[in-house]
């Protein structure tokens, strides 16, 4: 009986085998740069990333994108280009602005109010965008 794979290993490894495919450039792009090419993720790459590709009876998208939005909101939303591309992921997904603001205000107790005000920043600012974009 051979080992399984580290589901994060393998993840990693597909997507650089995937960038490379696409276009050797990619490896050079920044998170910004990146963002303005790509704002969101096909929704069969999303799945296979923060769906149940590694675990049929793992969490849902939505609640993967949550958790990475509360590690990121934790960070002191450092992470600006990944915070708003999360944003979008999540509106995607289904969720509520109520409940993405929510989900920030939560991590307040854990990351301290700026890192919560900077990060409620960045999703006010996708949210508005999204909301542009419906009318």
């Amino acid at each position: 009986m051979s080992d399984p794979q580290n589901p994060f290993e393998m993840f990693i490894r597909h997507a650089q085998e995937m960038a490379k495919s696409m276009n050797p450039a990619l490896e050079s792009f920044t998170p910004k740069g990146f963002e303005q090419l790509w704002p969101t993720m096909p929704k069969e790459w999303m799945e296979v990333a923060f769906g149940k590709a590694f675990n049929k009876e793992g969490l849902d998208s939505k609640t993967r994108l949550f958790l990475t939005l509360a590690g990121l909101t934790m960070q002191g939303a450092q992470a600006e280009s990944q915070l708003r591309i999360t944003v979008r992921h999540l509106l995607e997904a289904g969720a509520t602005k109520q409940e993405i603001a929510e989900a920030i205000a939560q991590m307040s107790m854990f990351a301290g109010i700026p890192a919560m005000t900077k990060a409620a920043q960045l999703a006010k600012e996708v949210m508005d965008e999204h909301e542009d974009d419906e009318t």
